[in-house]
């Protein structure tokens, strides 16, 4: 009786740890099943878990009104995989410059997606440039991204249509964010082709095109003979007419001075709290839509050096106008670490 009793009690042991070993294998299967994924009015192709949660939405952002959509897989307390796609600000450089317009679509990343993957209001996010390279033509840039506790990599790219960040966080497996991150695909950016000359009239009269026509034969006689203009045999007047073919001036920027108190948005830099002493001096360039085109360290501590120059290249500035004409500024922008952060 008591032998019948041990079997039955070993019984219900082992299927307890088949069920358990099942469901271990089911949550690790569920991660092992991949798809590759091309949604409807994107430009992307990725590999990512299956049935990642979707939502398309708008937000605003400054003035302007973005729309997003989000792709995300994640567990409780595990890997999450993402991608982010923004889209609302147009690729026209005499109006938004392509590095203004990557820059703010960063900026709205940061509001957009950390509730995402974050209940607490509290939570940090930072984003730390550690390269810039182009990914079949479009511009791309790599970071270190940390929201929270949360801490992982993020890959953006600027299409003329969207913006893309990929996201990988907890990921302790290097292999499956390898595989997530290497099969994000983009088309090759096309190229521009340049303009044609227009055709001329087919109605044009004879009598006019067959005077282009010799114009064209005399121009294209010789063409190494010298173009002798005034009087014959005068070789100083070959020379161009530097009166007639002055080069427009370029305007330079206006001095600023010191632009701290100017700006309508400057983020913080992002430094570890320990190494938060010092004082940053950052030269920049702000072109006529009150956008930072260039960023240089010019004093302060070495270390605290590119941290500045990466918060100051985010500034935004509304734009100057000098007797009506919006114009570029030049100045600085001082960073004290041991006071503001």
């Amino acid at each position: 009786m008591h032998f019948r009793r041990l079997h039955w009690a070993l019984a219900i042991i082992v299927l307890a740890a088949v069920a358990v070993s099942g469901q271990v294998q089911k949550s690790a299967g569920d991660w092992a099943d991949w798809e590759t994924i091309s949604p409807d009015g994107e430009e992307f192709t990725v590999s990512m878990p299956k049935n990642p949660t979707t939502e398309t939405t708008k937000f605003p952002y400054h003035k302007m009104e973005l729309n997003a959509r989000s792709y995300l897989a994640k567990q409780p307390n595990g890997p999450v995989f993402a991608i982010v796609s923004l889209s609302g600000i147009k690729s026209t450089p005499a109006v938004y410059s392509d590095f203004a317009r990557f820059n703010s679509y960063i900026d709205a990343f940061k509001d957009y997606f950390p509730p995402k993957v974050r209940t607490k209001e509290t939570a940090i996010t930072k984003l730390t440039l550690v390269s810039s390279r182009p990914f079949h033509g479009h511009t791309g840039r790599s970071y270190k991204v940390a929201i929270g506790e949360l801490t992982g990599v993020a890959h953006a790219f600027a299409t003329r249509k969207r913006f893309y960040v990929i996201v990988s966080l907890n990921t302790k497996d290097e292999n499956m964010q390898d595989k997530f991150i290497s099969s994000f695909v983009l088309p090759e950016r096309q190229v521009e082709q340049p303009k044609v000359a227009t055709a001329p009239n087919p109605e044009q009269p004879a009598e006019n095109a067959g005077q282009t026509a010799q114009n064209a034969e005399e121009k294209t006689l010789d063409p190494n003979a010298p173009q002798v203009t005034g009087t014959e045999g005068n070789t100083e007047n070959e020379k161009p007419n530097n009166a007639n073919n002055k080069q427009p001036d370029v305007k330079k920027p206006i001095n600023g001075g010191n632009l701290n108190s100017k700006a309508i948005y400057l983020p913080q830099p992002e430094v570890a709290a320990g190494q938060a002493t010092g004082v940053v001096l950052v030269q920049i360039l702000i072109d006529e839509q009150g956008t930072v085109i260039e960023a240089k360290a010019v004093s302060g501590p070495q270390h605290l050096q590119a941290a500045a120059v990466n918060a100051a290249k985010f500034a935004r500035f509304s734009p100057t106008t000098l007797m009506g004409e919006a114009v570029k500024v030049a100045g600085t922008l001082s960073y004290n670490f041991a006071k503001s952060n």
